[in-house]
Formats: C-alpha cells, structure tokens, sequence
C-alpha cells in the first residue's frame, strides 16, 4: 500500500468511531537503512503527514526524523511516543520520498540519510523572512519645484545628495534603500527624516526571490539554424507523447544547444508545466544562466553557496508555485517544483554532477529516475557525451540528435599539437610555452585579438625536491607533495589545506639544493607577463576567484576587453562565448591522462575538445595549439580531429574486455582509519568475504584489491579500497547487502560505499 493510500483510509475513518491505534514509520539521518516504529499521540493524529520532521526518543536521547509513512500496524510489540512535529507542511512530498527511497538502496545509505541530504540545510533550520525596503519619489514635480527642494537643503549636504540621485532616476522608478544609501552616502534614519517630509516614500516588502529575477518584457526567441528546426522538431513530438523518454542533444561547441533548450522551456511552459535546468557549476556557467533569465519570467536560481534567507525564499517560492524553471547545480535535482515536465542537463558529461559524500548519487541518475516518476522528458546535452550515455543511445535506449555545425558559417578552429619532447631537444631545455604557441599569441596581440590559455593545475610548483638527497616536500597528514605559492610564499597541500613556510635547505640534508618544479597557473602567469609585457592578465582558478561574485566581474571585464589574456584552470573550459578570443593554448595536455584512472582518456578528450570550443565562435575564426608529452594519444589525437565518434569507438574497444563501464557496473570500497595496521587488515575482512561470494556467482562477479589507495594518506587518515564489478547492479548490491554488517566501523576504520565511482583517487 503506498503512502497516498494509506493516509486517505485514515483520513476514511467515520466521526466519532473509535480510531485504531496509528503508529508513525521513521527513519533518521543514520547510515542504516531501517524504519522505525512510534506510536501518534491523539494531539498529533491530524497534524502528521508523511514528509514531516519528527521528534523522537531513541535510545536515551531525543533527535530529529523524517516520518515517511503511517499504518495500523508496526513492526514491534511495543513502541515509543513520538514527541513532536516540526513542520507546518511536508519538506518532501510523495515523489520526493520514493526517489529518497531508491536512493538509499541503490546507493547503500540509510534512507534517512537521504532525506536529510536532499532537504537544504537553511530549509532544515527555518530562516527569518528577509525584508527589502524600496524607495520611491513622492507625488511627480516639475523641474522648478525640484530645483527648490535642492536648494531649501543646501545645508544637509547628503539629503540633497539623495534627492538628486532620485530625481535623476525615470519617473516611479524604485531603488532599494540599501543601494540608495551606499550610492549617496546617506543613512535609514535621513530616508525616514524625508518621508516625514513627504519628499520620498518608503515602502517594505518581504524579499522575494522570483520578483527579484523578473525583467521587462521576456527577450525573443532568436532563428533556428535548418539542423536546430529539425532537432526542435523531433523535440516538440517527442513532448507530446505519453511517455517521453530521454534525448541525448549531442552539438558540437557553438552548435546553439542552448537556445534549442530554451526554445523547448518556452513550448513546455506553453502546456501549463515546468522545467529543472541543471547546470554543472553556477559559477562557471553565468553567461547561460543570464540567458535564461532574459528569456523567462519566474525564473529561481537555486544551490548550496546561496545566503541563508535569499536561499529559503527561493526554496519556498517554488515549494508553494511561483516559479516555473528552476536553474541550479546537482543539488536542484531535488528542488520542491511541482508538474515537471521537462529536466535538462547540460554538459551531461560533467563529474560534478556526481555527490562525493553520502548519498554518492549521480544527478543526472536522479534525473532519469525522477522524470520516471514525472511523466517528464530527459535533454542530456553535451559537446562531449558520457560514453555511458552514448552507449545508452546506440543501443536505442535515449534519442539521438546530433547537432553537427556551428551556427550560421562558424567553422570549428583548427586544432595543432605541439609535441613538447621534440621542443625540449630543439631548445636544449623545457619551456612551458613553446615556440608555436608563442608565435600565435604574438599574432593574435597584435590584432587586438583575445587569448585563452588553460592549465588544470593552480599554484606556482607542484612540489619541492632536493637535488641532492631527492627529498620531496610533502604534507605530515598527506601522503602528497605540497604545492609552493609564490604570492603568498606558502607551500599549500590541496587536499587538507595544511600551510607552511617554504623550506630555504634541505630538511633531511639541511643543504642548499631546494629545488621548485613543475608549474601551475601562477607560474604560467609570470612567465607570460615577461614574455608580452603591456598586456593585461586575467587569471582564474579558485585562488584568485575567492570573493562572492569574482567568476561574473571577471568574465565581464574579459568580455568587455579589459584584458587580452584569460588564463585559468577548467573553470574556463566550458559555458563561454567570447567571439574576440581566436587562439586557445592548452599548456599541458597530460595533467590528467597520467592519472591512474580509466576514465583518464575520456576526461581528457572532453576537457581538450571543451577547451578548444571556446574560440572560432566569430567572423575571425579561431585556432588551438595543444602543448603535450604525448602528442600521439588517441585521446589528444581524435580531440584535435574533433571526431568524437572515433574516439568514443577507440575507448569502447580497451574497456569492453575489462568490463569497465558501460559494459559493466561498479562500486568502490574506501577504507580510512588512523591505523595502518588496522585500516589494511579491515581491507582483506571484507575483501575475503567478498571474494567468497564471487566464487559462488559462477565468475559474475569479481573482485579487485585490496590496495593502497593511489593517495594512501589524507588528513591523518590511511586509505585502502577495493572494486566490485559486475556485469549488472543486482550482483554488486547483493554482495555489499551481504556484508553490511561488517562494513560498520570498528577499531576506528570506516568503510565508505561509492556506487558507479567517478574519482579513483
């Protein structure tokens, strides 16, 4: 019996029969997948509904539940009392506790866990509703009579100094008495002296989070190019069937992926429903998001690093109706909209879009689930599809559309590769700009042209050695090399965010053979700043792009010329459309291939071919020079061909053999303790478990490790783990429900479950 039905046979009851005794099913924010049974208080039987918080005694303590469903008949003899109910209305609905519900299970956490992880933290806690006080001009005057107000406040320099700026604003235009204050100077106690005036009026209203994302009237649609009208075609009837499945947009870089989305908003929208837009990183993706906004009214931009009362307002605006398309990150995938009807995922591909704490959910999975449950329609796009995703469309479980062009003549840009093995001999030493590169920079500057230039690693150095003993400075808690930063002269480890002096000898030899190697942004910085000295340098990465609001001043100044250079890690490789940016340096294309990780290939074709696509999107075209160790990768190779398909082919051949993913399911198990001794020894437990159980599946399942992780220390913590593959889910779930006993922790080592792993470190 679902929820639905068993709260309408209690709400069935007649007047005045004596009610059955209604117990509460429970469950918390615990990793154990278990419901709980209480016992309603009379006071409490009209007030529960399921999706509710609760408070309950368990064990000789009081904490906080979700309730999740309600029956006559619990499980135990005897029950407790529940003791309170927290909420008004339910935070999750009956959809939402269904997918929580999945969740657990196909992620092996507790279902309260769930819950409480979909639920924001500031709509867990309950926010203050925030009040904005806006200012008006009072009744409309004439320039005369402006002219003597100004003057009768010749002696209150700053009142005047108000009332000009208001009198400078469009007639019945309204400013926010915070903004008037910081522009003129002026204080609350002096707006309230000129209202008694009647010179102004001031007016509060609740802050609104939907009216602040309002504009005028909504931007038009622009032309669709003959390739997008015929993928909007097959969209449009994909939409008006019953059940509408899954797309998988595949468009090249600059191929208008984003106006079909907005297009395909606007005729859902036209049908009564809503749309979920889940984009990769808010920060990064501005320039869409803004987009969106000036296409769409009602319009609720919602993730985890908005500020607590603007964050609870905008929850609540699309928990009671007001909004009709929510933008966010991964997170949003769970936002209260009610009739959904459309769920697009941008650069579907991403890895943020996979949680790396519990629940270890994979948002464009919840997606896929959610739309099941919605009747909704999946848009997974992406220059650079998941080959989980373009297995799934081979085989003819999503729609395929292909957007193969750039918009109007816009050519994709040529793409070289500089081998940097054949440099080194050439100019009898490393450079980290090659020749090549540099002779296409000069040539760019000079025609006022724009240039990025991409390193995914930040920093000065990556590590400090000792020429002569070769000791490596590395964190005490870490088991990695710390990173040197010369602007604030500390070495930095990026895992714990342990800080130190740089050493000036040797610690182990205490002799002077220091040696700084490697390079990361900050050093590409320097050296760029000598080699085109008279040009500005914009870089980003997440040591420069700290303050609230940098990614969008930053990208504005670049847009708007400020600076001739963009140097960044990949928060520059994707979302950005600068038509004046016609050379794009990838610096070192290695930086991820060498990490010991399967999908290492595949995350450096997309990062390469997202990099590449952010120049030739004007008239003056556009070029890339690729800079690696390793110029005939097929990875790096099929990336400066721009051919996917090849690529994706290529890959699909080295992992169908090895079952890796999508041929095969998987799940990594971390363990982490302060011992050594005991985190390895909990490691081979469970591993021997596991691979008695493998035995019995007639070779279905096998099982790898235990092994030192490849960072085997972080944070004081030793790291062990092993891998579980399988041909199908089923097989791995059953062997993790298997030894969930002995998953729990014990002599102070965890067990950390990942289903579908996305990071291998």
């Amino acid at each position: 019996m679902s929820i639905a039905d068993k709260s309408s046979k209690l709400q069935d009851t007649p007047t005045g029969q004596t009610l059955q005794q209604l117990f509460a099913e429970v469950v918390f924010n615990i990793p154990l997948n278990k419901l709980f049974h209480y016992s309603v208080p009379p006071d409490l039987r009209e007030l529960l509904t399921p999706g509710m918080r609760v408070k309950a005694p368990f064990g000789n303590k009081v904490i906080t539940g979700f309730c999740v469903g309600l029956t006559t008949i619990p499980s135990v003899y005897k029950t407790k009392d529940l003791m309170g109910i927290l909420d008004a209305f339910p935070l999750a609905d009956e959809t939402m506790l269904r997918i929580t519900k999945w969740l657990s299970s196909y992620y092996c956490c507790g279902w309260g866990e769930a819950i409480h992880a979909v639920i924001p933290p500031v709509v867990r806690r309950g926010a203050k509703e925030k009040i904005d006080i806006f200012v008006t001009c009072g009744k409309p005057l004439t320039a005369f009579e402006k002219e003597t107000i100004l003057q009768s406040k010749k002696r209150a320099i700053k009142q005047a100094k108000v009332m000009e700026f208001l009198f400078n604003q469009a007639q019945n235009t309204e400013i926010r008495a915070k903004e008037l204050m910081k522009a003129t100077g002026g204080t609350m106690s002096m707006l309230r002296q000129l209202e008694r005036e009647n010179l102004l009026q001031l007016e509060e209203r609740q802050a609104d989070a939907v009216n602040a994302q309002k504009g005028g009237a909504p931007v038009q649609h622009l032309a669709l190019s003959e390739e997008q009208q015929a993928a909007f075609t097959l969209i449009k009837e994909k939409l008006a069937e019953p059940s509408q499945g899954i797309i998988l947009l595949h468009g090249i870089t600059g191929s208008g992926k984003t106006e079909l989305y907005l297009q395909t908003i606007a005729k859902l929208l036209e049908q009564g429903r809503k749309a979920l837009f889940l984009v990769p990183e808010i920060s990064l993706t501005s320039q869409s998001i803004q987009r969106i906004k000036e296409r769409f009214n009602n319009v609720a931009v919602l993730h985890s690093h908005l500020q607590g009362a603007f964050h609870h307002a905008q929850w609540k605006d699309i928990k009671e109706g007001r909004v009709d398309v929510v933008v966010g990150a991964r997170s949003s995938i769970f936002a209260p909209l009610k009739d959904v009807g459309l769920i697009i995922l941008d650069e579907e591909h991403e890895n943020t879009y996979k949680q790396e704490n519990s629940p270890r959910y994979n948002a464009r999975d919840i997606a896929i689930l959610r739309a099941t449950y919605e009747n909704a329609m999946v848009i997974l796009g992406t220059a650079t599809p998941s080959l989980e995703s373009y297995y799934e469309a081979e085989k003819g479980n999503y729609t395929k559309i292909v957007l193969s062009k750039r918009i109007g003549t816009l050519q994709l840009p040529q793409v070289e590769i500089v081998d940097m093995l054949e440099e080194v001999r050439k100019k009898r030493g490393y450079h980290v700009v090659s020749q090549r590169l540099e002779y296409y920079m000069k040539q760019a500057l000079s025609r006022r042209e724009q240039v990025i230039l991409f390193l995914n690693r930040r920093g000065f150095t990556p590590y400090i050695h000792c020429k002569r003993c070769g000791f490596v400075l590395k964190c005490h808690r870490c088991d990695i090399p710390l990173t040197f930063h010369k602007k604030l002269n500390i070495v930095l480890c990026h895992y714990c965010h342990a800080e130190a002096i740089p050493p000036e000898s040797c610690p182990d030899c205490m002799a002077n053979y220091i040696n700084y190697r490697g390079f990361g942004t900050e050093k590409i910085e320097e050296v760029i700043a000598k080699k085109f000295p008279g040009y500005n340098i914009l870089r980003m990465d997440s040591d420069s792009m700290r303050s609230h609001g940098s990614h969008e001043k930053a990208l504005k100044a670049f847009g708007e010329g400020e600076f001739q250079i963009l140097l960044g890690t990949q928060m520059i490789a994707k979302g950005l459309d600068f038509p004046n940016v016609t050379l794009v340096g990838v610096i070192s294309a290695d930086t991820m291939l060498n990490l010991p990780d399967f999908r290492a290939g595949e995350r450096t074709f997309q990062l390469i071919s997202q990099v590449a696509g952010r120049t030739g999107r004007g008239q003056k075209g556009g070029r890339v020079i690729v800079q690696s160790f390793n110029p005939r990768h097929y990875s790096i190779t099929y990336a400066a061909a721009h051919d996917y398909e090849g690529f994706a082919k290529k890959e699909l051949e080295y992992r169908r053999p090895l079952n890796y993913p999508p041929f095969g399911r998987m799940a990594r198990i971390i363990f982490r303790g302060a011992s050594e001794k005991n985190t390895e020894e909990k490691a081979s437990v469970i591993a021997g478990k596991l691979k008695e159980i493998a035995k019995e599946s007639n070779n279905q399942l096998q099982i790898l490790g235990p092994s030192p992780a490849p960072v085997m220390k972080i944070n004081n913590l030793f790291r062990w783990h092993l891998l579980l593959k399988a041909k199908d889910h089923q097989r791995i779930h059953d062997a993790l429900l298997c030894v969930a006993d002995t998953l729990k922790p014990t002599k102070g080592v965890q067990s950390l479950v990942d289903v579908d792993p996305y990071m291998m470190l």
